[in-house]
């Protein structure tokens, strides 16, 4: 049988963690959790699980996730969120899959609670996820959104049955502070490769088509009230976009 190492990276998550730990304990025989100096209850949630945290001061997503990686000692790893559980399906499939291991690299389907409601639609679902892989196969990269990159070119995948509870957004106004942070990197990225942002396109064009596609073209609609929210909010988020787009630009001209 396969040994499964759990990889989980934590800041402030006393809200999140417990519930996330106890989904993973039927499954896993080994947790590495990274805590980037939690001010909250986290490190102690953790710890009356009887686990014992790493402490260590946040050096970036990627960075961090390798760290921990660098730390297991299973033949595969589950790298999953503190704002995330395994549904029971998704226990079963892990559990065939430590039983007897068919591929190096498997792919969840995550399920994102907004508020209290499950997104079925929006472009949110089905969102496919490599979450467990073997050990060595891969690492993170990237800044805004970490992707694994791996170190051969060919690999065998499968996807397992059950979803992936992803617990992001409790409120409107979590998702709102997100989306504050992730619109500048998306934009200094772009701003330090050279790219160019037009009022018309940018500003106006893309926001619109952004939620034209959310909420019509990928059935925001069906997702109800927050169908609609999510949607305007992915709008917001390109429009932001623009705005710090254009700050870098003016600074940069009035050097």
């Amino acid at each position: 049988m396969a040994k499964l190492s759990a990889v989980i990276i934590t800041f402030n998550e006393a809200k999140n963690i417990g519930r996330c730990i106890e989904s993973l304990k039927p499954v896993v025989d080994e947790f590495i959790i990274l805590d980037s100096l939690s001010t909250d209850d986290t490190c102690d949630i953790i710890k009356r699980h009887g686990l014992t945290p790493v402490q260590r001061a946040w050096t970036g997503y990627s960075e961090s996730k390798n760290y921990a990686n660098s730390l297991t000692t299973g033949d595969y790893i589950l790298s999953i969120d503190a704002d995330e559980a395994l549904s029971p399906a998704l226990q079963q499939a892990i559990l065939q899959v430590k039983a007897a291991p068919r591929a190096e690299v498997y792919e969840v389907n995550r399920l994102t609670n907004y508020c209290g409601h499950w997104i079925r639609h929006s472009g949110w679902y089905p969102e496919y996820k490599i979450r467990l892989f073997k050990k060595g196969l891969t690492q993170w990269a990237g800044l805004i959104h970490e992707e694994l990159v791996f170190n051969q070119t060919s690999y065998t995948t499968q996807r397992l049955e059950g979803d992936l509870y992803h617990y992001s957004y409790p409120t409107i106004e979590s998702h709102i502070r997100k989306i504050i942070p992730y619109s500048a990197l998306a934009a200094e990225k772009d701003f330090k490769a050279g790219k160019r942002y037009r009022l018309l396109t940018h500003g106006l064009i893309k926001p619109w088509f952004m939620f034209m596609k959310k909420y019509f073209l990928q059935a925001g609609f069906l997702d109800g009230f927050y169908g609609f929210v999510i949607a305007v909010n992915s709008a917001y988020e390109r429009y932001l976009r623009y705005l710090r787009f254009h700050e870098l630009r003016k600074n940069q001209s009035t050097r």
